[in-house]
């Protein structure tokens, strides 16, 4: 490992060498490489952790490049999780990484082993597919082991300073959230433990007509959630210490 070299001296300062071990030990999925997950990847790669799945059945689209980390022109076409999988083996030659390019779904969902985890990420954008990953993450039988963490809507957001972090129940101002909530509430099955959300109760309108369905986002913001979810996994290895 490269804990010891220039590689992530910086960090370890504050980390401190117990620490450096168990970033190197820990083993994260992260279920959706978009403009949130690919951010997310990206600090937790530079954060030493040692051991990371992505998961996203997506290509690199044009439309992309506005926000998403293994968006650029030469990549457009290949799959999300092989561009970020040699970014990551680039930033860290000894980090394990795992890339399935395969969809998360109720029906899928046996195939990811969560429970395996120390840390689950959710930055899945399908209310259905979202929903049925927050139960099985907050599920005793098939719980991560330490935490599970899941991002709310980031679209429609410019200011960054309202970027914050709750526990689902009490997240406010979110439509996605909102909306999870009531499809909890008429299937009545809910989650077994709490989880914390990054989310922002902004809402600005647009300004211009996009296709059918689909809102804008910047970048800043979208970033700034993913690093917010790594921030939450790192903050809790920390305070283990």
């Amino acid at each position: 490992m490269h804990n010891d070299s220039e590689y992530f001296g910086r960090t370890a300062i504050v980390a401190g060498d117990e620490m450096m071990t168990s970033l190197s030990d820990t083993r994260v999925i992260v279920f959706g490489v978009g403009g949130v997950g690919s951010w997310c990847v990206e600090a937790l790669a530079r954060s030493a952790v040692g051991h990371i799945t992505i998961v996203d059945s997506d290509t690199v689209a044009p439309s992309n490049i506005n926000r998403q980390m293994p968006a650029l022109s030469s990549t457009v076409g290949q799959a999300k999780v092989d561009v970020i999988a040699r970014r990551i083996a680039d930033i860290n030659p000894d980090a394990h990484i795992n890339a399935m390019q395969k969809r998360y779904t109720p029906t899928t969902a046996h195939e990811f082993d969560i429970e395996n985890y120390d840390y689950v990420i959710d930055a899945i954008d399908s209310l259905p597919d979202k929903a049925d990953l927050i139960l099985r993450c907050t599920s005793g039988a098939t719980a991560p082991h330490k935490a599970f963490f899941s991002s709310m809507g980031a679209a429609r957001k410019i200011d960054m300073s309202k970027i914050s972090v709750a526990e689902f129940w009490k997240v406010e101002g979110c439509p996605l959230a909102r909306a999870l909530r009531t499809h909890f509430r008429r299937s009545g099955i809910f989650p077994q433990r709490k989880f914390k959300c990054v989310y922002s109760p902004e809402t600005i309108a647009h300004r211009s007509e996009g296709p059918a369905g689909v809102n804008g986002t910047f970048a800043h913001i979208t970033a700034s959630f993913g690093l917010t979810l790594a921030s939450l996994v790192i903050t809790d290895i920390y305070k283990r210490f």
